[in-house]
């Protein structure tokens, strides 16, 4: 094994949603191994502070999980991700259309200082690819900006190749 990495979907998505599915066989095939909790109950609740209650999720199978440890998410997942990059040690993270900020959370978004690969869409209707732009740029991350949209639909065997590429850098 080389590693441990937990894949955390969206919101309005769950843990057999497309990207993190893609993501999921990638980690197979290079020989990690992985999870995909499951936050639909959390997310159908809809409200801001339920991003806690995600985040304390994500750390539960974080804690539990064999190390080196890499957090992957989508969106919402990419934001807890971060979060918790700065709580615990992980080998990297990797971020799709991550949010930049969440209007009326408390917290402001940050990651730890490790290996970050980030991809979004240039046509991103909810997070502008300006934002992340500013915030790969400042902390010198790899962001690669693709023509698509927040769901990166028409990109996810791209992503997932993305994601291969990170994981053997690490």
């Amino acid at each position: 094994m080389k590693g441990h990495v937990i894949l955390s979907h969206g919101l309005n998505s769950g843990p057999e949603a497309t990207k993190v599915a893609a993501l999921a066989a990638v980690a197979d095939g290079l020989g990690w191994t992985h999870e995909r909790p499951d936050y639909t109950a959390i997310d159908a609740r809809g409200r801001v502070e339920d991003i806690d209650d995600r985040l304390a999720l994500l750390r539960a199978h974080a804690e539990a999980a064999p190390r080196p440890l890499v957090l992957a998410g989508s969106s919402m997942g990419a934001f807890i991700s971060c979060l918790l990059s700065r709580e615990m040690p992980v080998a990297g993270l990797f971020l799709m259309a991550p949010p930049i900020g969440i209007e009326g959370y408390r917290r402001r978004f940050d990651a730890a200082a490790v290996p970050t690969a980030i991809v979004h869409g240039w046509d991103d209707e909810l997070i502008p690819a300006m934002d992340v732009v500013r915030w790969a740029r400042a902390r010198r991350d790899r962001l690669v900006l693709v023509d698509d949209s927040h769901r990166l639909a028409n990109h996810v065997d791209f992503v997932a190749e993305e994601f291969g590429r990170f994981l053997q850098r690490l």
